[in-house]
């Protein structure tokens, strides 16, 4: 997820407790994972301190977060060990996913996508688009241009001119995102597209 404070690094997103760490899954996501749409080989990007990867692992799969803020990752880890669960987290930039050199079944992103402006959109959709297999499936959970709080809103043409080249949009719907500030949660997309 993305701060409320432009320019902040990484780790101080996660100096305390943000927002949008709600101690759960998004229950957005929660519902593409109790649906059976999170499968296989899983890639939470922007995972921050890992509710989504630990999701995933809880139905056993195979499951990486990637992050730049190293004490969400220490929390993730905490996590996964307190749960008994294995997720592999590492400290790596999203944009720069092909050096992982990995191909995954399943990305989910909460809130990374939609802070991404400017030559840094083009370069997260290659990213992506390295690290889905063919066939897979990418899910993510962004701010939307919809009337509510909340910066860096998409609309439904900025996700499908990304995304133009590729991938098949199999849906974008509205959604909210939860956060511990605001009673309703943030006007969100739920997008779920196919690497073609």
């Amino acid at each position: 997820m993305t701060s409320p404070h432009p320019g902040a690094t990484p780790d101080e997103l996660y100096a305390g407790p943000p927002p949008w760490d709600i101690g759960r899954p998004q229950p957005a996501l929660r519902a593409l994972a109790d649906a059976g749409a999170i499968r296989g080989r899983v890639l939470d990007v922007g995972c921050g301190t890992g509710e989504h990867a630990l999701m995933a692992a809880g139905l056993g799969l195979n499951v990486t977060g990637v992050d730049l803020a190293l004490n969400a990752l220490r929390t993730a880890e905490q996590k996964a060990h307190d749960r008994g669960l294995s997720v592999r987290f590492l400290h790596h930039d999203a944009r720069r996913l092909a050096d992982l050199g990995e191909s995954f079944d399943t990305v989910v992103d909460c809130g990374l996508f939609h802070i991404f402006t400017g030559d840094d959109r083009p370069a997260i959709v290659d990213a992506l688009r390295s690290a889905v297999r063919p066939g897979g499936r990418y899910f993510m959970l962004g701010f939307s241009d919809r009337p509510g709080p909340g910066r860096h809103r998409l609309t439904r043409e900025e996700i499908t001119a990304a995304f133009r080249e590729g991938w098949q949009v199999d849906a974008i719907e509205p959604a909210a995102i939860e956060v511990t500030t605001q009673p309703d949660g943030i006007s969100a997309w739920l997008v779920a597209l196919t690497r073609i």
